[in-house]
Protein backbone atom coordinates (compact mmCIF):
# COMPACT_ATOMS: atom_id res chain seq x y z
CA UNK A 1 0.00 0.00 0.00
CA UNK A 2 3.00 2.40 0.31
CA UNK A 3 3.62 2.09 -3.35
CA UNK A 4 0.18 3.28 -4.08
CA UNK A 5 -0.33 5.67 -1.32
CA UNK A 6 -3.98 7.27 -2.74
CA UNK A 7 -5.87 10.25 -2.27
CA UNK A 8 -6.20 13.00 0.64
CA UNK A 9 -9.72 13.62 1.92
CA UNK A 10 -9.82 17.13 0.25
CA UNK A 11 -9.14 15.23 -3.38
CA UNK A 12 -12.29 12.50 -2.58
CA UNK A 13 -14.11 15.28 -1.85
CA UNK A 14 -13.94 17.48 -4.87
CA UNK A 15 -14.25 13.68 -7.20
CA UNK A 16 -17.54 12.82 -4.83
CA UNK A 17 -18.76 16.34 -4.78
CA UNK A 18 -19.22 16.54 -1.00
CA UNK A 19 -17.52 18.18 1.56
CA UNK A 20 -14.42 16.89 3.58
CA UNK A 21 -16.06 17.55 6.56
CA UNK A 22 -19.04 15.05 4.97
CA UNK A 23 -16.08 12.22 4.79
CA UNK A 24 -14.68 12.65 8.30
CA UNK A 25 -18.37 12.32 9.26
CA UNK A 26 -18.75 9.01 7.53
CA UNK A 27 -15.44 7.62 8.33
CA UNK A 28 -16.09 8.23 12.10
CA UNK A 29 -19.75 7.35 12.28
CA UNK A 30 -19.91 4.51 9.97
CA UNK A 31 -16.20 3.09 9.36
CA UNK A 32 -16.17 3.66 5.71
CA UNK A 33 -12.24 5.63 5.87
CA UNK A 34 -9.42 5.88 4.11
CA UNK A 35 -7.39 2.60 4.40
CA UNK A 36 -4.05 3.20 3.18
CA UNK A 37 -1.41 5.04 4.08
CA UNK A 38 1.00 7.28 2.26
CA UNK A 39 4.86 7.06 2.67
CA UNK A 40 4.66 9.61 5.43
CA UNK A 41 2.07 7.83 7.28
CA UNK A 42 -0.95 10.09 6.27
CA UNK A 43 -4.50 8.33 6.30
CA UNK A 44 -5.01 8.10 2.27
CA UNK A 45 -8.45 6.76 0.51
CA UNK A 46 -7.34 4.03 -1.83
CA UNK A 47 -9.45 2.79 -5.38
CA UNK A 48 -11.92 0.71 -3.71
CA UNK A 49 -12.30 3.05 -0.56
CA UNK A 50 -13.30 5.41 -3.26
CA UNK A 51 -15.32 2.50 -5.00
CA UNK A 52 -17.52 1.78 -1.78
CA UNK A 53 -17.99 5.68 -1.18
CA UNK A 54 -19.30 5.80 -4.32
CA UNK A 55 -21.30 2.89 -3.85
CA UNK A 56 -22.52 4.61 -0.57
CA UNK A 57 -23.50 8.27 -2.42
CA UNK A 58 -25.38 6.19 -5.13
CA UNK A 59 -26.93 4.37 -2.00
CA UNK A 60 -28.27 7.68 -0.57
CA UNK A 61 -29.41 9.53 -3.70
CA UNK A 62 -31.78 6.65 -4.02
CA UNK A 63 -32.99 7.37 -0.67
CA UNK A 64 -31.26 4.94 1.62
CA UNK A 65 -30.24 6.28 5.31
CA UNK A 66 -26.44 7.14 5.38
CA UNK A 67 -25.72 3.90 7.94
CA UNK A 68 -27.77 1.22 5.62
CA UNK A 69 -25.89 2.87 2.69
CA UNK A 70 -22.44 2.76 4.26
CA UNK A 71 -23.44 -0.67 5.22
CA UNK A 72 -24.25 -1.85 2.48
CA UNK A 73 -21.10 -0.12 0.68
CA UNK A 74 -18.56 -1.89 2.90
CA UNK A 75 -20.39 -5.29 2.27
CA UNK A 76 -19.81 -5.24 -1.31
CA UNK A 77 -16.59 -6.63 -2.57
CA UNK A 78 -14.04 -4.72 -2.62
CA UNK A 79 -16.16 -1.94 -2.71
CA UNK A 80 -17.12 -2.93 -5.86
CA UNK A 81 -20.33 -0.48 -7.48
CA UNK A 82 -23.00 -2.25 -8.72
CA UNK A 83 -24.44 -1.73 -12.64
CA UNK A 84 -24.79 1.99 -13.21
CA UNK A 85 -28.78 2.70 -12.69
CA UNK A 86 -31.20 4.71 -14.99
CA UNK A 87 -32.19 4.72 -17.83
CA UNK A 88 -29.55 5.77 -20.29
CA UNK A 89 -28.80 8.73 -18.37
CA UNK A 90 -25.83 7.97 -17.35
CA UNK A 91 -26.59 6.11 -13.92
CA UNK A 92 -25.87 8.79 -11.22
CA UNK A 93 -23.77 11.34 -13.20
CA UNK A 94 -25.57 14.36 -15.05
CA UNK A 95 -25.40 14.52 -18.79
CA UNK A 96 -23.62 17.51 -19.47
CA UNK A 97 -23.78 17.93 -23.17
CA UNK A 98 -21.15 20.35 -24.89
CA UNK A 99 -20.18 23.56 -22.47
CA UNK A 100 -20.17 26.84 -23.35
CA UNK A 101 -17.04 28.73 -24.44
CA UNK A 102 -15.74 30.17 -20.85
CA UNK A 103 -16.83 27.16 -19.04
CA UNK A 104 -14.32 25.13 -16.86
CA UNK A 105 -15.38 21.57 -17.54
CA UNK A 106 -14.07 20.46 -13.89
CA UNK A 107 -16.30 22.97 -12.40
CA UNK A 108 -19.44 22.42 -14.03
CA UNK A 109 -18.66 18.61 -13.52
CA UNK A 110 -18.05 19.50 -9.68
CA UNK A 111 -21.32 21.55 -9.29
CA UNK A 112 -23.49 18.56 -10.91
CA UNK A 113 -21.79 15.93 -8.76
CA UNK A 114 -22.64 17.98 -5.72
CA UNK A 115 -26.57 18.63 -7.29
CA UNK A 116 -26.46 14.56 -7.39
CA UNK A 117 -25.32 13.89 -4.22
CA UNK A 118 -28.14 16.57 -2.39
CA UNK A 119 -24.81 18.36 -1.29
CA UNK A 120 -25.99 22.10 -0.59
CA UNK A 121 -22.89 23.45 1.52
CA UNK A 122 -20.64 22.25 -1.63
CA UNK A 123 -23.13 23.75 -4.33
CA UNK A 124 -23.31 27.04 -2.22
CA UNK A 125 -19.66 27.37 -2.42
CA UNK A 126 -19.00 26.46 -6.19
CA UNK A 127 -21.60 29.04 -6.81
CA UNK A 128 -20.58 31.58 -4.67
CA UNK A 129 -17.15 30.95 -5.51
CA UNK A 130 -17.88 31.33 -10.05
CA UNK A 131 -20.14 34.89 -8.94
CA UNK A 132 -16.83 36.38 -6.94
CA UNK A 133 -14.19 35.68 -9.60
CA UNK A 134 -16.21 35.51 -12.73
CA UNK A 135 -19.88 37.95 -11.68
CA UNK A 136 -23.40 36.67 -12.23
CA UNK A 137 -23.80 36.69 -16.01
CA UNK A 138 -20.63 34.25 -16.46
CA UNK A 139 -21.24 32.23 -13.42
CA UNK A 140 -24.92 31.78 -14.92
CA UNK A 141 -24.22 31.08 -18.64
CA UNK A 142 -21.09 29.24 -18.11
CA UNK A 143 -22.01 27.03 -14.66
CA UNK A 144 -25.38 27.08 -13.68
CA UNK A 145 -27.20 26.88 -16.79
CA UNK A 146 -25.27 23.85 -18.36
CA UNK A 147 -25.78 22.11 -14.75
CA UNK A 148 -29.33 23.06 -15.16
CA UNK A 149 -29.60 21.68 -18.75
CA UNK A 150 -27.67 18.71 -17.63
CA UNK A 151 -30.38 17.79 -15.23
CA UNK A 152 -33.23 18.29 -17.10
CA UNK A 153 -31.81 15.98 -19.21
CA UNK A 154 -32.02 13.46 -16.98
CA UNK A 155 -35.16 13.90 -16.15
CA UNK A 156 -36.75 13.89 -19.74
CA UNK A 157 -34.35 10.09 -20.17
CA UNK A 158 -35.51 8.89 -16.34
CA UNK A 159 -37.93 10.87 -14.74
CA UNK A 160 -35.56 11.33 -11.97
CA UNK A 161 -33.96 14.27 -10.40
CA UNK A 162 -36.49 16.40 -9.77
CA UNK A 163 -35.88 16.54 -6.13
CA UNK A 164 -32.12 17.78 -7.16
CA UNK A 165 -33.52 20.28 -9.52
CA UNK A 166 -35.24 21.72 -6.73
CA UNK A 167 -32.37 21.64 -3.62
CA UNK A 168 -30.48 23.42 -6.26
CA UNK A 169 -32.82 25.67 -7.27
CA UNK A 170 -33.13 26.71 -4.01
CA UNK A 171 -29.18 26.98 -2.92
CA UNK A 172 -29.01 29.11 -6.44
CA UNK A 173 -31.56 31.90 -5.32
CA UNK A 174 -29.98 32.11 -1.97
CA UNK A 175 -26.67 32.54 -3.43
CA UNK A 176 -28.39 35.12 -5.69
CA UNK A 177 -29.61 37.13 -3.37
CA UNK A 178 -26.39 37.19 -1.29
CA UNK A 179 -25.46 39.57 -4.14
CA UNK A 180 -25.21 43.16 -2.25
CA UNK A 181 -27.94 45.74 -4.04
CA UNK A 182 -25.82 49.15 -5.42
CA UNK A 183 -25.26 51.51 -2.88
CA UNK A 184 -25.55 54.71 -5.29
CA UNK A 185 -27.60 53.19 -7.92
CA UNK A 186 -27.35 54.45 -11.87
CA UNK A 187 -31.57 54.27 -12.02
CA UNK A 188 -33.50 57.18 -10.10
CA UNK A 189 -36.71 54.41 -9.92
CA UNK A 190 -36.12 50.35 -9.54
CA UNK A 191 -36.38 48.47 -12.50
CA UNK A 192 -39.53 45.73 -11.88
CA UNK A 193 -38.83 42.62 -12.64
CA UNK A 194 -42.04 39.88 -12.41
CA UNK A 195 -43.01 36.40 -13.42
CA UNK A 196 -46.09 36.00 -16.02
CA UNK A 197 -49.88 34.99 -14.06
CA UNK A 198 -49.64 32.15 -13.04
CA UNK A 199 -46.25 31.69 -13.76
CA UNK A 200 -43.84 30.06 -10.66
CA UNK A 201 -40.17 29.59 -12.00
CA UNK A 202 -38.52 32.45 -10.41
CA UNK A 203 -34.90 31.50 -10.56
CA UNK A 204 -34.21 33.89 -14.11
CA UNK A 205 -35.56 36.69 -12.21
CA UNK A 206 -33.22 35.89 -9.30
CA UNK A 207 -30.41 35.76 -11.63
CA UNK A 208 -31.43 38.96 -13.22
CA UNK A 209 -32.01 40.75 -10.18
CA UNK A 210 -28.44 39.91 -9.05
CA UNK A 211 -26.85 40.73 -12.69
CA UNK A 212 -28.19 43.69 -12.20
CA UNK A 213 -26.90 44.86 -8.48
CA UNK A 214 -23.33 44.27 -10.35
CA UNK A 215 -23.88 46.74 -12.93
CA UNK A 216 -24.86 49.26 -10.58
CA UNK A 217 -29.01 48.98 -11.36
CA UNK A 218 -31.53 48.57 -8.52
CA UNK A 219 -34.45 46.46 -9.48
CA UNK A 220 -37.45 45.46 -7.41
CA UNK A 221 -38.52 41.65 -8.04
CA UNK A 222 -42.15 40.78 -7.45
CA UNK A 223 -41.99 37.13 -7.76
CA UNK A 224 -44.16 33.96 -9.30
CA UNK A 225 -47.38 34.65 -10.31
CA UNK A 226 -47.91 38.21 -10.79
CA UNK A 227 -51.44 39.35 -11.88
CA UNK A 228 -51.79 41.49 -14.60
CA UNK A 229 -53.54 43.99 -12.41
CA UNK A 230 -51.08 43.64 -9.98
CA UNK A 231 -48.39 44.18 -12.12
CA UNK A 232 -50.13 47.24 -13.84
CA UNK A 233 -50.03 48.27 -10.20
CA UNK A 234 -46.81 48.61 -9.80
CA UNK A 235 -46.03 50.35 -13.08
CA UNK A 236 -48.26 53.24 -11.69
CA UNK A 237 -46.54 53.11 -7.96
CA UNK A 238 -42.82 53.00 -9.16
CA UNK A 239 -42.55 54.44 -12.47
CA UNK A 240 -40.15 52.58 -13.58
CA UNK A 241 -37.93 53.00 -16.90
CA UNK A 242 -37.99 49.25 -17.86
CA UNK A 243 -40.11 46.18 -16.62
CA UNK A 244 -39.17 42.65 -16.97
CA UNK A 245 -42.27 39.77 -17.36
CA UNK A 246 -40.62 35.98 -17.60
CA UNK A 247 -42.63 33.64 -18.96
CA UNK A 248 -41.22 29.77 -18.21
CA UNK A 249 -43.51 27.92 -20.00
CA UNK A 250 -45.87 27.94 -23.20
CA UNK A 251 -49.20 27.78 -20.54
CA UNK A 252 -48.12 31.14 -18.87
CA UNK A 253 -46.86 32.84 -22.64
CA UNK A 254 -49.10 31.38 -24.62
CA UNK A 255 -51.06 34.28 -24.88
CA UNK A 256 -49.42 37.03 -24.26
CA UNK A 257 -52.06 40.16 -25.57
CA UNK A 258 -52.34 41.01 -22.28
CA UNK A 259 -48.91 42.81 -21.71
CA UNK A 260 -50.43 45.58 -24.23
CA UNK A 261 -52.82 46.53 -21.59
CA UNK A 262 -50.26 47.67 -19.46
CA UNK A 263 -49.60 51.29 -18.40
CA UNK A 264 -47.03 53.75 -19.72
CA UNK A 265 -45.17 55.65 -17.32
CA UNK A 266 -42.91 59.22 -17.26
CA UNK A 267 -40.53 58.91 -18.76
CA UNK A 268 -42.09 55.80 -21.19
CA UNK A 269 -41.42 52.31 -19.62
CA UNK A 270 -39.79 49.66 -21.48
CA UNK A 271 -41.40 46.36 -21.32
CA UNK A 272 -39.12 43.35 -21.63
CA UNK A 273 -40.07 39.62 -22.20
CA UNK A 274 -37.92 37.00 -21.34
CA UNK A 275 -38.30 32.89 -21.40
CA UNK A 276 -39.08 30.11 -23.48
CA UNK A 277 -42.45 29.98 -22.73
CA UNK A 278 -43.62 32.97 -24.87
CA UNK A 279 -45.34 32.83 -27.86
CA UNK A 280 -43.05 34.83 -30.09
CA UNK A 281 -45.69 35.27 -33.47
CA UNK A 282 -48.04 36.88 -30.46
CA UNK A 283 -45.72 39.10 -28.57
CA UNK A 284 -47.04 42.98 -29.16
CA UNK A 285 -45.49 45.65 -31.04
CA UNK A 286 -44.92 46.73 -27.15
CA UNK A 287 -42.84 44.32 -26.20
CA UNK A 288 -39.19 43.24 -27.05
CA UNK A 289 -37.82 39.58 -26.66
CA UNK A 290 -34.61 39.60 -24.59
CA UNK A 291 -33.07 35.95 -24.97
CA UNK A 292 -30.04 35.68 -22.24
CA UNK A 293 -28.96 37.42 -19.02
CA UNK A 294 -26.42 39.47 -20.91
CA UNK A 295 -28.98 40.60 -23.13
CA UNK A 296 -31.38 41.76 -20.58
CA UNK A 297 -28.62 43.70 -18.53
CA UNK A 298 -27.72 45.76 -21.71
CA UNK A 299 -31.68 46.21 -22.61
CA UNK A 300 -32.61 47.61 -19.26
CA UNK A 301 -29.43 50.02 -18.61
CA UNK A 302 -29.91 51.30 -21.86
CA UNK A 303 -33.31 52.44 -20.50
CA UNK A 304 -32.26 55.02 -18.86
CA UNK A 305 -29.30 55.81 -19.87
CA UNK A 306 -30.48 57.18 -22.96
CA UNK A 307 -29.87 60.94 -23.50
Amino acid sequence: MDREPGLGVGAVARHLGVAAATLRTWDRRYGIGPSGRSPGGHRRYTPADLARLEAMQRSIIAGAPPAEAARAALNEPHGAPPHPRGHGAGGNRVPLGDLPAGSDPAEVRGLARAAMALDAPAMGRAVRAAIADRGVVEAWDCLIVPVLKGIGRKYAASGECVEVEHLLSTVLVGCLVEVAPPARPSNPRPVLLACAPEEQHTLPVHALAAALAQADISSALLGARVPASALAAAIRRAGPNAVLVWSQTARTGDDPGWLDGLPGSRPAVRLLVGGPGWNRGRLPSSARLVTDLSEAVTEIGSAFTRP
